[in-house]
């Protein structure tokens, strides 16, 4: 608003009047080192020559001042401006006086450098306010955690997947001398993986569980706009889930998880072709059949015997 105002001032601000002036020679009559000196001049409207202080510039040539100056009978040359018209005709003007009329006289100038010191103060105080909601951005971890997350629960799936088909088939035929191939080929998968991917599919169940509840968790540090959105307490919790996550994906790397998850879900995805599946569990079954017995009785035990009823 101070910056608008300021403009708007300068903007709306008449300009000052301008009075004619012409530049003239000196005389420098007395001058100190400061520059303040005495010049004479010739008025054409008084008719006469004038004597006044005036400010000279101290930098100029020292062959323009006195006594170096030739010509001048022992005295110092400058320039200056004359007033050509108005009250002041005649005179000479005074530039130290025009320049602090016109730096003191601007209302719209000051306006317009608070607005400016308000808008850096604000920029700078509103960034370092803001500082602390963005420290707390963990996107990377957050992503690699999501795709642990996602391969543990792939894992789990396809193992869950794989146990239901061997389930199903086993419900509906049961294990005699020749057994159905459907029934084969779903044991087959499950011995392929090998035991190792029961235990594998539960670690990969747990894990996946706690993952999302982490993940849900530490939102507010997935992203900067997540962060800035999120209020104290979500920021807070964020940073309990995010050391959390840090530390399950440390464990995690330091197990091999990742890779161990990957292999298991393409050791249960080898029955997906059909044909394949058929012909290497059929072969394999003529090897050893009682493997695929012990197996089958391990996922569907038999329900224990009913108890007589008792006499009355």
């Amino acid at each position: 608003m101070l910056f608008a105002c300021g403009v708007g001032i300068s903007i709306l601000r008449p300009e000052p009047e301008l009075v004619a002036t012409r530049q003239i020679d000196l005389t420098v009559v007395e001058e100190k080192p400061d520059g303040t000196c005495r010049v004479q001049w010739s008025d054409p409207y008084a008719q006469r020559v004038r004597e006044e202080p005036h400010r000279c510039d101290p930098t100029r040539s020292d062959r323009l001042k006195a006594p170096n100056y030739s010509g001048s009978h022992g005295y110092g040359w400058e320039s200056g401006f004359m007033y050509t018209e108005g009250p002041d005709q005649g005179d000479l003007e005074d530039l130290d006086a025009g320049v602090k009329f016109e730096n003191d006289g601007d209302p719209g100038g000051t306006v317009l450098a608070l607005g400016i010191l308000a808008i850096a103060v604000g920029l700078v105080g509103g960034n370092l306010r803001a500082l602390p909601r963005t420290l707390g951005v963990e996107a990377r971890l957050v992503r690699r955690a999501a795709a642990l997350a996602e391969a543990a629960g792939w894992t789990a799936r396809d193992h869950a997947r794989a146990m239901e088909a061997a389930r199903g088939a086993g419900r509906q035929a049961e294990f005699g001398a020749v057994p159905d191939p459907e029934l084969v080929r779903a044991l087959w998968v499950l011995r392929e993986a090998g035991p190792e991917s029961r235990r594998t599919a539960q670690a990969a169940q747990e894990l996946s569980d706690r993952l999302a509840v982490l993940l849900e968790e530490a939102a507010p540090a997935a992203g900067l706009r997540n962060r800035l959105r999120s209020g104290p307490a979500a920021r807070a919790a964020a940073e309990t889930a995010v050391a959390e996550l840090r530390r399950l994906l440390a464990e995690a790397e330091r197990d091999g998880l990742q890779e161990r998850f990957a292999q298991t879900s393409v050791d249960l995805l080898r029955g997906q072709d059909p044909e394949r599946a058929a012909l290497a569990s059929e072969a394999d079954f003529d090897r050893d059949p009682e493997v695929y017995r012990r197996l089958f009785e391990e996922l569907t035990p038999r329900e224990p015997a009913a108890l007589p009823e008792p006499r009355r």
